[in-house]
């Protein structure tokens, strides 16, 4: 097994097997027992925290049963969480720069919404970048620079975006103090 960094990939993994496990009346123990592996194993796996080996899952699914064709052309419907807590956002940020996603995965959504956090001297990269959709956002503390095209603005508390990410663009924090934004972008192509 990697344990890695947790993707959507992992994430989707991790939840097809959970409602598969779910489906056949099985706990996470439950399943482990008849399996041979860890309890932790399990979780783990469904928690996107770690990748299975194509061995290792096919002799979990064996306890379901599943075959591996099946598990994956199986598409459970997206998890439906509406309310999430500060230490439920997922971090998908870099340094200096931390992005902070409402929900663990983008499948079967329509929008993408982030909180984020430039650290002083932060930046999205001397080059500029773009990507299908449309994105907004309000300023909450701090400043930012943003260059969408060849427009350029800094942004402070209560300052708000809004254009068409296909047009290449640009963040940069500037001042003292850390920036905070919250953004949205849609379809969540970011």
């Amino acid at each position: 097994m990697n344990t890695s960094n947790t993707t959507q990939e992992d994430l989707a993994l991790g939840h097809r097997l959970r409602v598969l496990r779910e489906r056949a009346g099985l706990s996470q123990r439950s399943l482990a027992k008849k399996v041979g592996v860890p309890n932790s194993t399990i979780s783990l796996i469904e928690s996107g925290k770690t990748n299975p080996s194509v061995g290792a899952l096919r002799k979990i699914l064996d306890g379901i049963p599943v075959s591996l064709s099946e598990f994956f052309a199986f598409e459970p419907a997206p998890e439906r969480q509406i309310f999430y807590a500060a230490e439920e956002l997922v971090e998908i940020g870099k340094k200096n720069l931390s992005l902070r996603q409402v929900g663990a995965t983008l499948i079967g959504r329509a929008m993408m919404l982030l909180r984020e956090t430039y650290a002083p001297g932060a930046d999205t990269g001397r080059v500029m970048y773009g990507h299908e959709g449309e994105e907004g956002g309000i300023v909450i503390s701090g400043r930012v620079e943003i260059t969408v095209g060849e427009e350029r603005k800094i942004l402070g508390p209560g300052d708000a975006y809004y254009f068409d990410s296909r047009v290449p663009h640009r963040f940069r924090q500037v001042g003292a103090e850390p920036c905070v934004l919250f953004s949205a972008c849609t379809p969540p192509t970011f």
